[in-house]
């Protein structure tokens, strides 16, 4: 690997269990970027953090054939008999223990942790083959929105060791609200909120989206509660202010769940460099 290589930070909305069988919008977008990052020399592994696997403390998985959970009820059979069976990364998981231990954060290593769903389902579409290691990496039950950007910059120098960073949260996140709607119907609050979201990511603004619920549209409504957007701020946290920013505009489910997404750094291929004339230009 080149010492020059760096590998992205990435955030995507991984939106409902279904998204595995009905990829809409999103899927191919993500398969896309599955195919870019593979391009790139050196790639060891797949460091995930994902909302549903919540703990006290930081843990990294260190399984070496972690299975695949479904951790959801009532959906169809087809959803249970998938399965993604990339194999772990012990090895560098015990090396991001090292590194964030050297941040001061405490951390533990879990063995025989499965990925859950926000792991599995959005690389069953990025990279379908599983050919990749992955590994995951809990998020606190008491993060708060600067501790998520905290541990993104603590996991910043993974980047450059051969992980690439996969955040899956969703951009937006309210269940209540969840309904079977036609393609394309959406609650106009979610387009207010993800505007402003799309234009404090591309600004790199991270003092406002660390502030979201007091400085953005319909914070409250968007996200009655904070473990769906703190996967964004980790992302975001492991980049930096100069480097681009691709938008993944995966469009809106059920009304109310944006599938938006960011990449963090330059992958092959064409990306969204980050400019206010970019940032207005992508919000028409």
């Amino acid at each position: 690997m080149s010492k020059t290589t760096k590998f992205p930070s990435i955030f995507v909305s991984h939106g409902a269990p279904t998204f595995a069988l009905e990829p809409g919008r999103a899927g191919p977008l993500l398969r896309g970027i599955g195919e870019r990052l593979q391009q790139q020399p050196g790639l060891r592994a797949i460091l995930v953090v994902s909302p549903h696997w919540q703990t006290r403390g930081l843990r990294v998985s260190t399984a070496a054939a972690p299975e695949t959970v479904h951790d959801f009820g009532g959906f169809p059979a087809p959803l249970y008999r998938l399965r993604y069976p990339a194999q772990g990364a012990p090895a560098v998981a015990e090396q991001t223990i090292k590194l964030l231990s050297a941040a001061g954060l405490p951390v533990a290593a879990q063995e025989n942790q499965g990925l859950d769903h926000g792991a599995w389902v959005p690389l069953l579409h990025m990279l379908p083959q599983a050919d990749v290691p992955v590994f995951q990496l809990s998020l606190p039950v008491d993060l708060t929105a600067q501790g998520a950007l905290q541990l993104g910059q603590a996991l910043a120098p993974l980047r450059e060791q051969g992980v690439a960073i996969l955040a899956s949260g969703s951009l937006t996140h309210n269940l209540y609200e969840f309904r079977h709607t036609l393609e394309g119907d959406q609650e106009p609050y979610v387009l207010d909120f993800v505007q402003w979201i799309r234009r404090a990511t591309l600004a790199h603004n991270t003092t406002a989206l660390v502030a979201y619920r007091e400085q953005a549209p319909h914070a409250q409504r968007a996200h009655p509660s904070d473990e769906h957007y703190l996967p964004l701020l980790v992302a975001i946290g492991a980049s930096s202010a100069d480097e681009s920013v691709e938008v993944i505009d995966g469009g809106v489910t059920y009304g109310v769940l944006s599938m938006e997404g960011y990449v963090f750094g330059d992958l092959p291929g064409a990306a969204l460099s980050r400019t206010p004339q970019a940032a207005e230009a992508a919000l028409v």
